[in-house]
């Protein structure tokens, strides 16, 4: 058959249904297609409550999907920083004894300012990750920073204090990395 004609039977087919549901008069003026009327009106509502359903899903799949969004950004975020802090953490011992170096005397001037060069570079690289320093001498002390090894009388200082810092502590963001080792007096 031709495009036209498949046309054709099709609109003679469409001709014929419109023919059949015509309305017919009723005796009082009514038309005979009002009880269609309400049906259609029902599949209407009900085709609109399933509408609003699927509406209602749809933002509950998104609202979901966001959610899962931010909770793996945050656990990403999370597991990154503590990788970090494991990381410094096993670097901290080479911190401690590069400061032990400079402390000691040294009749060497070019290998003293080489363990001055290598300890700024690994200060530079704790700034650049963000980890910073337990601030202890001096300071009030707080047992979510600072490690008490031992408790010394000192009358000039107050309750509480710490007076001596044993071993530096650090810290990336809120998260101590290690306590700082230090003595308290009174």
């Amino acid at each position: 058959m031709s495009q036209k004609s498949k046309d054709e039977t099709r609109n003679e087919a469409v001709d014929e249904v419109v023919d059949s549901t015509a309305p017919a008069e009723e005796p009082h003026g009514e038309t005979a297609n009002q009880p269609d009327a309400a049906a259609l009106e029902k599949a209407v509502r009900q085709l609109e409550e399933q509408l609003q359903a699927e509406k209602d899903k749809l933002l509950r799949l998104a609202a979901e999907y966001d959610n899962f969004r931010k909770r793996t950004a945050k656990e990403r975020e999370s597991l990154f920083s503590e990788i970090r802090g494991d990381t410094i953490a096993q670097l901290l011992p080479v911190y401690d004894n590069l400061a032990r170096a400079l402390k000691q005397p040294c009749t060497d001037e070019a290998y003293f300012k080489g363990i001055q060069l290598i300890m700024a570079q690994l200060e530079e690289i704790f700034a650049n990750l963000g980890v910073t320093e337990i601030p202890a001498a001096g300071e009030k002390f707080d047992a979510n920073r600072h490690h008490a090894v031992m408790h010394v009388e000192d009358p000039e200082k107050g309750e509480s204090v710490v007076v001596e810092e044993l071993e530096k502590g650090f810290m990336i963001g809120d998260r101590v990395i290690r306590f700082s080792t230090v003595i308290v007096a009174n």
